[in-house]
């Protein structure tokens, strides 16, 4: 009874991408960064967590050996050695540092195709740009069009939207439109609909994406984002290894924003959840109603956006504790020809400069009764995961790729 659960731990990479220096990342390492921090007393904070790094289940499955492989540097307080799992090091083909290109690739399909990018100016967006989609979705204006983090430009700019009824436009380094608006003031399903029309728009410019971000709360408490994003999202140029599994009749469980970063391509069921132990859950859940043949793939979103955005290194670090305290619950549920991999889509050192993913190589960690400890070495492209799970499955090889497993 042969299935596949594909954990993708958004942005915890293990540095060592060895073109990072052409996105600005040359000596970013999101997992060496915060274990030294954390050696150091530097991700310290009473009543959250203190000390060293601790996550035995990862490093188990060698977190620690892939980290020492990529940089050559071995994280503090990590083994050298598998115990449990089989491990590689996923090195990136596409042509970016960002969401789409990772997930795409480890599904099977490198996006070797530039993708189109906002200015770094202020304003971010040209007036044509703005009155096209402020045409298309009947809204009266916008407001910041900016380069800008999430949670920062809804401070600055929370309680002037709910007043004046305008959506907050704003951007970042990578392919990406991102729209904020209050979900009771300006209404969820409005915002959704502002969304859907500006995607039509970005499409053709070949933005990878257009984000929904409603937020709650007012002027006097504070303004939070809640867990109703939704990715409006370019379709994958060729089938990816969702499609392959979907069209050889089996279900592909699309848990946490997965299917909005296919564009719903090869998604059976789709199961929404926001934060990191919630996602798990319906991991488990989906987990309970795989048949054999099925996929199961999960985004553990709060790495990224809640902690490397903001480079916060103290709530990195207490995520990947939390996510490894959590590890075992899944372990303990799979079946003998169960295949379990977890990796990463790229980096987002949170002891870096600025507030944007950094380029790294991935940790590929792979677990299964059948499967022995050692290691699949340095693999050329995330592309190597899709094969790895098509073979599992006994599905027909794709055209990128090629598995690493040793059965």
């Amino acid at each position: 009874m042969s299935r596949a659960i594909l954990c993708i731990l958004d942005s915890v990479g293990i540095g060592g991408a060895p073109d990072a220096a052409a996105y600005g990342s040359l000596g970013a390492d999101t997992v060496g960064h915060i274990a030294r921090n954390a050696a150091n007393g530097k991700a310290d904070a009473e009543g959250v967590r203190s000390g060293r790094l601790r996550l035995p289940h990862l490093n188990a499955l060698g977190l620690g050996a892939a980290a020492l492989l990529s940089t050559g540097s071995l994280p503090i307080g990590f083994s050298p050695e598998p115990i449990l799992g089989f491990y590689a090091v996923g090195r990136e083909q596409s042509k970016g540092k960002d969401t789409p290109s990772g997930h795409w690739e480890i599904a099977g399909v490198p996006a070797m195709e530039e993708w189109g990018y906002f200015p770094q100016t202020i304003p971010a967006f040209s007036r044509e740009f703005l009155e096209d989609i402020c045409a298309r979705a009947k809204i009266k204006g916008t407001l910041a069009n900016v380069h800008a983090s999430g949670t920062a430009v809804i401070e600055q700019y929370g309680a002037q939207s709910v007043q004046s009824g305008l959506p907050i436009f704003y951007t970042s380094a990578d392919s990406v439109l991102q729209i904020a608006a209050h979900e009771e003031a300006f209404g969820l399903q409005q915002l959704y609909e502002v969304c859907a029309a500006a995607f039509q728009v970005t499409a053709p410019m070949r933005i990878g994406r257009v984000i929904a971000r409603p937020f709650i709360g007012n002027e006097r408490d504070g303004f939070k984002r809640t867990g109703n994003r939704r990715d409006f999202a370019i379709k994958p140029p060729e089938p990816t290894i969702l499609d392959r599994v979907k069209n050889s009749g089996s279900k592909v469980f699309a848990i946490g924003k997965i299917s909005d970063i296919f564009a719903g391509c090869g998604v059976t069921h789709v199961l929404k959840a926001s934060g990191n132990t919630r996602l798990m859950d319906r991991t488990l859940e989906a987990l309970a109603d795989a048949q054999s043949g099925d996929l199961i793939v999960t985004n553990f979103v709060d790495f990224d956006q809640e902690f490397g955005h903001r480079r916060d290194v103290i709530g990195y670090a207490k995520a990947l504790e939390d996510f490894d305290a959590a590890l075992p619950s899944l372990l303990e549920r799979l079946k003998p020809d169960d295949l379990l991999i977890i990796t990463a889509d790229h980096g987002n050192d949170p002891t870096w400069i600025g507030s944007d993913h950094t380029r790294e190589q991935v940790p590929i960690l792979c677990y299964s009764q059948r499967i022995k400890p050692g290691t699949g070495g340095v693999r050329d492209s995330f592309a190597d995961i899709a094969e790895s799970i098509a073979s599992w499955l006994d599905l027909p090889p794709g055209n990128h790729g090629t598995s690493f497993l040793p059965c």
